[in-house]
């Protein structure tokens, strides 16, 4: 569908600057911009969703568990910037743990993804660690990010 709609949207564009050469077709989506706008998805207390690679299959439920890869790290315009807190990869290997047992970013955002996909997470304070951080890796009321990589649901 997505596909078809930019194609569709090409095609326009394409007509529509043979039709009338001074026009700029600048609200074609096919910028890379564009494409993660379609891409992103703002769920319930800010937690956006930026699908980098779709996946396969059912989507988990919170009452799941789930196998992932992933990077935690501050985003841009905080203190910290870009600083890595947490890596499944750097230790090799993927975390699993029960779906409804993590912060509730993670747990509505990862249930928007099907395995084989990846995201990126943006964590408001709220639906993150909120004002008691997360020991001395994580101040209060911090913003996170995380890229996600959804591997396996288990039932």
């Amino acid at each position: 569908m997505k596909t078809t709609l930019i194609l569709a949207t090409m095609a326009f564009a394409v007509t529509s600057f043979a039709q009338t050469p001074a026009a700029k077709p600048a609200s074609a989506p096919a910028s890379a911009a564009s494409a993660a706008a379609i891409n992103t998805e703002t769920l319930a207390g800010g937690i956006v969703v930026v699908h980098t690679l779709r996946g396969k299959g059912e989507s988990p439920k919170a009452e799941n568990s789930v196998k992932v890869h992933y990077r935690g790290y501050f985003p841009e315009g905080v203190a910290n910037a870009g600083q890595e807190f947490d890596s499944s990869y750097k230790r090799g290997e993927p975390a699993t743990f029960p779906l409804n047992r993590v912060i509730k970013c993670w747990t509505e955002g990862v249930q928007r993804m099907q395995p084989g996909g990846k995201v990126t997470l943006t964590c408001p304070p709220d639906v993150a660690y909120g004002q008691r951080g997360a020991g001395a890796t994580i101040p209060p009321n911090a913003t996170l990010k995380f890229d996600v990589e959804l591997i396996a649901v288990m039932k």
